[in-house]
């Protein structure tokens, strides 16, 4: 039998850097409509994971599906599970979808869908290339993860500093001396392991880089990377919406 896959979209309200950052307006729609719509392009059972009824009205007055969730969930990974037990869902894959990413490719959700192929696969997670022409700075950023990746296609390790370190290398020449992949924040997960890795106390690395799936690789989960080169614009600030506006005028 096919597996049958649900997409989850968390969304809070509060955010320190952007608050109410689900319903800002991106050329005449709200953020999380934008998300909602490209999902679906997708996947027919699609939910808004919410702790927030001015979100939960505005996506049940897009036509849109959505839950009430806990205030008090640590991470994305925890609302998902609570939305995909309330609304009873029988899929056997679950897709975490970024709330913030208006302008995610349905190309990268069936991507990551396609690691679900392998029947080892427990957890699933999608990277990018990252353009070796563009400057170290960028790549040193540390609200972008890195990722290490085995021959397996297996995940090693993410991390906020740059990984691997080029040894005797000078760092400006790092982006074009080897292949890096950065981190896109979309996760898939069979329910059962959904379960597991969301009743594991926080990891030492977790706590230290602030990265959730660290948890998982620290306790012995393989996470399967799928690559895409889809460029997508993630909103954690105000002044992220100012870029895509721009970045939506020119589509």
């Amino acid at each position: 039998m096919p597996l049958k896959f649900i997409g989850i979209i968390p969304a809070r309200y509060a955010s320190t850097r952007f608050p109410g950052k689900p319903l800002a307006d991106l050329g005449g729609m709200t953020m999380i409509e934008r998300v909602y719509r490209r999902v679906k392009e997708v996947l027919d059972d699609v939910v808004v994971a919410t702790d927030d009824e001015r979100i939960l009205r505005v996506v049940e007055d897009f036509g849109g599906c959505a839950v009430m969730t806990s205030e008090n969930h640590r991470s994305g990974t925890d609302r998902c599970l609570e939305a995909y037990e309330r609304v009873a869902s029988q899929a056997d894959v679950i897709i975490n979808i970024q709330g913030d990413e208006p302008f995610i490719d349905p190309e990268q959700i069936r991507r990551v869908m396609g690691c679900f192929d392998y029947p080892e696969t427990g957890i699933a997670t999608l990277v990018r290339p990252f353009p070796p022409e563009r400057p170290y700075g960028d790549l040193e950023n540390p609200n972008t993860p890195k990722v290490v990746i085995g021959e397996d296609g297996n995940a090693l390790m993410f991390s906020r500093s740059v990984i691997p370190y080029m040894r005797g290398i000078p760092k400006e020449e790092w982006p074009q001396s080897t292949r890096y992949y950065t981190h896109i924040g979309l996760y898939a997960y069979r329910a059962g392991i959904l379960r597991e890795i969301t009743a594991l106390p926080q990891s030492q690395l977790e706590m230290a880089e602030s990265l959730e799936q660290l948890r998982w690789l620290q306790n012995g989960y393989a996470i399967r990377v799928a690559v895409s080169e889809s460029r997508t614009i993630g909103i954690d600030t105000p002044e992220d919406l100012e870029m895509a506006r721009k970045f939506l005028e020119k589509l």
